[in-house]
């Protein structure tokens, strides 16, 4: 795994220290503290194992929401636009049920969104709280998130490939069509939430070297990936590791560290090669490949078409202020249109549709001036930020707004993005007694 001592500048020794923390978490209580990162742990760990709703995963939240009060967990003011826009999705959604009579479906879908919402604020509360000096201890919980994550996801994708070649009791609960969709309900969920691991490893790969583990680690993640047989997961996964790997080179320190990530990227991209021609030899897979691989489905045009949903989509949320509300469309139409950008017009109507393209649109230039700026944590927040911006390409084709792991990264990214943008303020402080006094 990435650890800060290997993206943290060097400093002198008997210097005082390089970042300062964001909060002054010596304040708090250990047991407080080592409750909450104990909670972190377990809450990410189980974000793999979604197959019932509620999901352990979001019991843990709310387990996770009262250890953060706990422990004096702040809001930091730089993730204040994410959770005004935030609000402002949810109370579109609530608006858009006055158009619903009373059912539980609608009641549930609005719910769930406020809960993702609340997830996505606790997360990006942690670790812009968290990141402070590396030397002492200040990316802990960022560490704790990658740890987890990185395991929930190879033990999701150990399941599904165990499951797709028959080599484990109840096999077929873990498939749907052929397809694996490991502890999920849904293959075309499973694939996306494993692009993030997949960018901790590679990036632990290009940080520490080739590391057995690491490989290990991130041939069962890449091979789950690939069999979940998802284009817009295998879209999402190319588009994020070109963004990671770009960025990585645009901030690395000097010539030789960028000659050393495109090496051994290369080198990564070749291992793939190799592994999708051994992958291919299996006849099942070459067959499922080649249909899947077809730029255009058959569910995709024609009439109630995929193409033709989303235009009738476009025309009626025109007509519609406070949207339809959920699974109307479907109800409506026979399927969903599945574009979350119109998906957010016609469920939280007009006003909660302009907040949640405005919140896309905020994340990815935050992110991007942020993700540009050389902080202990640079490496996770690129690796956050490319994340985002292949899920953000992906929901053209695809209903995200209720995944688990789209708020985890939106959470990553404006957390970590309020801690670079802090220990800027504080830099500058720190050179400028005038502007400390401004920003303390």
């Amino acid at each position: 795994m990435i650890t800060a001592d290997e993206v943290a500048p060097r400093r002198s020794a008997g210097s005082g220290p390089a970042w300062r923390s964001y909060d002054d978490a010596d304040a708090t209580p250990r047991l407080t503290q080592r409750l909450l990162n104990a909670t972190l742990f377990v809450t990410v760990l189980t974000s793999s194992f979604a197959m019932i709703e509620p999901s352990p995963h979001d019991v843990l939240v709310g387990v996770l929401a009262f250890a953060c009060l706990l422990a004096g967990v702040t809001i930091a003011r730089n993730i204040l636009p994410m959770l005004i826009l935030l609000v402002l999705v949810n109370v579109g959604g609530l608006l858009s049920l006055f158009e619903l009579p009373p059912r539980q479906e609608p009641l549930q879908y609005v719910a769930v969104s406020i809960y993702l919402a609340v997830a996505a604020v606790l997360f990006a509360c942690l670790v812009a709280q968290d990141t402070g000096h590396a030397d002492d201890g200040g990316l802990r919980r960022m560490r704790i998130i990658e740890k987890a994550y990185v395991l929930s996801a190879v033990i999701a994708a150990a399941i599904g490939v165990l499951a797709y070649f028959r080599a484990m009791p109840g096999a077929d609960q873990f498939l749907l069509y052929g397809r694996v969709k490991s502890t999920f309900k849904d293959p075309n969920v499973f694939g996306p939430f494993l692009v993030l691991p997949l960018l901790f490893l590679i990036q632990s790969l290009i940080a520490r070297g080739i590391r057995l583990l690491t490989v290990a680690a991130g041939l069962i993640v890449a091979i789950g990936l690939f069999l979940s047989f998802s284009r817009g997961a295998w879209f999402h996964a190319g588009l994020s590791v070109m963004a990671t790997i770009a960025l990585m080179i645009l901030t690395a320190r000097t010539q030789h560290e960028r000659v050393r990530i495109i090496g051994l990227s290369g080198l990564a991209a070749f291992g793939f090669v190799i592994l999708l021609i051994v992958l291919l030899s299996v006849d099942s897979l070459r067959s499922m490949l080649l249909e899947r691989a077809q730029l255009i489905q058959s569910y995709d045009v024609g009439t109630g078409g995929r193409f033709q949903l989303q235009e009738l989509a476009l025309s009626t949320l025109l007509d519609q202020p406070l949207g339809l509300g959920p699974f109307e469309f479907g109800r409506v139409y026979g399927l969903q249109q599945h574009n979350v950008y119109l998906q957010a017009f016609l469920v939280y109507g007009w006003l909660g549709g302009i907040a949640y393209h405005a919140l896309v649109v905020t994340t990815l230039i935050v992110g991007l001036r942020a993700a540009l700026i050389r902080t202990p944590w640079q490496l996770y927040l690129i690796a956050a930020y490319g994340a985002f911006v292949g899920e953000a390409a992906e929901s053209v084709i695809i209903d995200s707004d209720h995944w688990r792991h789209y708020f985890l990264i939106l959470g990553l990214v404006w957390g970590l993005s309020a801690a670079t943008f802090r220990s800027r303020q504080v830099r500058r402080g720190a050179a400028d007694p005038g502007t400390r006094q401004a920003y303390g």
